[in-house]
């Protein structure tokens, strides 16, 4: 068992030494909030947490699919390249521009690198994929996104079509709002390869915008083999969003993909009118993720959870996913760590793909370097600045007769210009009898 350490159970820590180290992280969370309600948005105060327990308890119950660690679940069927997105790898996502024609309030586009420049320019993703291919490079799963992808209608069939040409064996797919998927086009995204559509439903139109989408999913599955969707899930529309999974099962489509909605640090106005917050505690490792999405809104992943039940209560056939924010992240945790030199205090956890050591701290620290000395175990690491020693989390199974706290750390490895960094990122509490290897890591 591991004690997630936040302000409300760091007073559980009772070695001086450790509970300082530990505070370091608590306020750089804190200070990340600020940031965050600086934007003008409101966090919510309610800690959701026993609701969501109860939720999963029941879906499990009931035959949901627990994927990555419990952040992605599933009723029915899921895309092979939402499968490949838990480590990233053989994976790429493209855009022609950032250009689109709606303005959704939730859009994080504005956050991308050079949104500014690639509203007015393109990119040529033909020659993109023909340097990619020439220098040896393998891509399984290659999507096309935006902005909206099909405002540049023949740069979007060049790019299938290139696709096809050099990765053959490629798993394709667009994102679009769908609405310019008219036959005509639809028939050449057919014949270029296309292999998977998402459309997305914009839950703030009006009756026609829904019917108007719903019309072009209906009419992409005469030309795509997977048509599906992907949305964000408001946390106050839960009856639409069941009417909306009754429509997309009337029309057989392959799944919909249910994501937390979130702030993406702009338009708090917006949000604040629908009493939107954000969640408490956005994340559980905070750090400096390349998805530039957000953070999470309270209450959405609720509303995820209940989608999913619903499907599974109504035994809907189509697919239904919760892809949770933290499960857009563990294939950035895999890439910066399945390629490294680890040290060799350190375990790379398959649960969130981060590295894992333990460390005990000041006046436990001797007791821990005798029991050690004592077994033959030399390869720990002191640290004389911050009074620890730091081990293998699989040597924390010789320490059961030994009465200490132990710090479980929780890294990333970093390429800067000068070489590779680890960097520690969250220290929780554990101890050497309470310490459950195979569910803790």
């Amino acid at each position: 068992m591991i004690v997630d350490i936040t302000r409300e159970t760091y007073g559980r820590i009772s070695n001086p030494v450790f509970a300082t180290y530990a505070a370091r992280y608590l306020d750089i969370y804190d200070h990340f909030m600020e940031q965050v309600r600086a934007t003008g948005i409101q966090v919510d105060e309610i800690d959701y947490a026993g609701e969501t327990a109860e939720r999963l308890a029941r879906l499990r119950q009931k035959g949901a699919t627990f994927r990555n660690g419990g952040r992605s679940i599933v009723v029915n069927t899921i895309s092979p390249a939402c499968e490949a997105c838990r480590h990233g790898i053989a994976s790429a996502t493209f855009f022609v521009s950032l250009r689109c024609h709606r303005d959704c309030y939730y859009c994080f586009n504005p956050n991308q690198v050079d949104y500014d420049y690639y509203q007015e320019h393109q990119q040529d993703l033909e020659q993109e994929l023909k340097q990619i291919a020439a220098a040896g490079y393998r891509l399984d799963y290659l999507a096309l996104t935006g902005g909206e992808p099909l405002v540049h209608k023949e740069e979007a069939v060049a790019f299938f079509e290139t696709a096809k040409q050099h990765f053959p064996a490629g798993h394709t797919r667009l994102y679009t709002t769908g609405d310019q998927a008219d036959e005509e086009l639809l028939t050449c995204l057919q014949k270029a390869g296309l292999q998977e559509i998402r459309f997305s439903i914009r839950l703030h139109d009006l009756a026609r915008g829904h019917r108007h989408t719903l019309q072009r999913i209906a009419l992409a599955r005469d030309y795509v083999p997977a048509v599906m969707v992907e949305m964000p899930i408001m946390p106050d529309c839960i009856d639409v969003m069941q009417d909306v999974l009754r429509e997309l099962d009337d029309l057989q489509i392959h799944s919909i993909n249910l994501l937390e909605l979130c702030y993406p640090l702009a338009n708090a106005g917006a949000f604040n009118e629908r009493n939107y917050r954000v969640r408490r505690r956005p994340y559980h490792i905070l750090y400096n993720y390349w998805y530039a999405g957000g953070v999470p809104i309270a209450r959405s992943e609720l509303a995820c959870l209940d989608l999913l039940e619903f499907a599974l209560d109504q035994d809907l056939a189509i697919g239904v996913h919760y892809c949770s924010l933290e499960n857009k992240l563990t294939g950035q945790n895999f890439q910066q760590n399945s390629q490294g030199q680890l040290p060799e205090t350190h375990y790379f956890s398959q649960k969130d793909f981060l590295l894992k050591s333990a460390k005990v701290f000041g006046h436990d620290v001797p007791q821990v370097f005798n029991a050690f000395r004592h077994k033959g175990y030399r390869d720990f690491v002191r640290s004389k600045e911050h009074r620890y020693l730091e081990f293998h989390i699989d040597r924390i199974s010789m320490l059961k007769d030994v009465d200490v706290e132990i710090g479980l750390s929780t890294s990333i490895l970093e390429q800067r210009e000068d070489g590779q960094y680890l960097r520690e990122l969250k220290v929780d509490l554990t101890t050497p009898q309470a310490f459950d290897r195979q569910e803790d890591v």
